[in-house]
């Protein structure tokens, strides 16, 4: 009788212990709110009703984004060539027309939401958080590649790298975001063309120099 008992009452508690941690699992939240609330936490705002506004507010474009996506696949895009240059459309630019027509209220919510309760430079660390910080990496690079960078060229390359994280938080993978910094990397590549610069030249010395200092390095 006490074997059968001990073991009813093994039975009882590994029922609630698998009950419990179902539970607990179903419990735990979205990846979008957890973002969210990483993201939002790093501001030390230090004002709890403002911090639960933004974090529902990242949270839902966060979500919107990933919704549209999953249920907007490449395959929605007929195959065909692109414009600008005739070559064949590739998976990710068929994914990434696919995407950018998803309703511009869910942008707009997003960037209203934010400046509800924002200073312009909290925003830009927001949206730097869903780009992992692409403008001032890119801006390292053309401040190494560019010989004196002007203050009127910085300026300018800045607002452009700005508007192209702006257009990337609404798209899902890194591949888009990435994708869409270099339709304003070749904006900003033509501006410097346009004034006075050589891009061309100027990226090949910048990578003759590099090869150099490497090869330099392993003597």
């Amino acid at each position: 009788m006490k074997k059968k008992n001990i073991k009813a009452f093994l039975s009882m508690v590994f029922f609630i212990t698998t009950v419990t941690l179902t539970a607990q699992t179903t419990k735990t939240e979205p990846d979008e709110t957890a973002k969210a609330k990483e993201w939002i936490s790093s501001l030390a705002l230090n004002d709890g009703p403002k911090e639960n506004r933004l974090i529902q507010i990242v949270a839902m474009h966060l979500t919107a984004v990933k919704e549209w996506h999953n249920s907007h696949p490449a395959s929605t895009v007929p195959a065909g060539i692109n414009p600008l240059d005739g070559k064949p459309l590739s998976e990710l630019h068929r994914q990434i027309i696919a995407d950018s027509a998803m309703p511009s209220n869910v942008h707009e919510d997003l960037m209203n939401g934010l400046r509800k309760d924002l200073t312009e430079e909290q925003v830009a660390l927001v949206l730097d958080k869903y780009t992992i910080g692409k403008v001032a990496f890119t801006m390292k690079g053309y401040q190494a590649i560019v010989p004196q960078m002007t203050d009127a060229e910085t300026a300018a390359i800045q607002k452009l790298l700005e508007k192209a994280r702006e257009q990337a938080v609404d798209y899902k993978s890194m591949k888009e975001i990435s994708a869409i910094f270099e339709i304003y990397k070749t904006q900003a590549e033509q501006y410097l063309n346009n004034n006075g610069r050589n891009w061309r030249q100027m990226y090949s010395d910048y990578t003759k120099k590099i090869k150099a200092e490497k090869e330099a390095a392993k003597k």
